[in-house]
């Protein structure tokens, strides 16, 4: 029965998460509340943390990861398989029609209004990474003022050197392990 939940949950995230792997994070926060046993919340940092800087998209790592630690091997297929359903059916049925109807006005404003809302969901999950990264909510909320200067430095080398996303990956990994935020 869990496989099947797996599958129900994935599969609605694949379905509704318009955007990327990032709009994947508030479905992951939801599943976190409904399935306490699967993940909580706390983990999802993490597991942003490793899709971020393993190959493939984050939303089919993240969903991997729940799928195993939930269910082993197979829960990772099944998990893996719900996400990317969807995107696969869709895609399939878009591009047998999109180039009939792609001059329709009414297509047109579809698009259109998909773009707002997978911006708002890259939004609300980026907003709750900045939390959960710069916020300590143990008692009450206080500021990780070493985090947020780590973020600010980060952010100003990638913005004025322009390097590989790579090194800031590694960069990140090492302080990490050296600082340990």
């Amino acid at each position: 029965m869990t496989l099947f939940f797996l599958f129900l949950e994935f599969f609605q995230t694949g379905l509704f998460a318009v955007g990327g792997g990032l709009a994947t994070l508030p479905f992951l926060y939801k599943m976190a509340e409904d399935h306490p046993d699967w993940l909580d919340a706390s983990q999802i940092m993490d597991m942003l943390a490793v899709s971020e800087s393993t190959p493939g998209a984050i939303g089919v790592n993240m969903s991997t990861y729940v799928g195993y630690e939930t269910a082993g091997v197979l829960g990772a297929v099944i998990g893996t398989f719900g996400l990317v359903l969807p995107s696969v059916v869709i895609v399939l049925a878009v591009a047998k029609v999109l180039n009939a109807v792609k001059e329709n006005k009414n297509v047109q404003n579809v698009f259109f209004c998909i773009r707002p809302a997978s911006m708002a969901l890259i939004a609300s999950a980026g907003l709750t990474v900045m939390k959960n990264a710069f916020l300590a909510t143990e008692n009450g909320f206080s500021v990780k003022w070493l985090s947020v200067l780590f973020g600010v430095i980060l952010f100003v080398l990638m913005r004025k050197t322009k390097k590989h996303p790579v090194l800031y990956i590694a960069i990140a990994a090492v302080a990490g392990c050296v600082i340990g935020f």
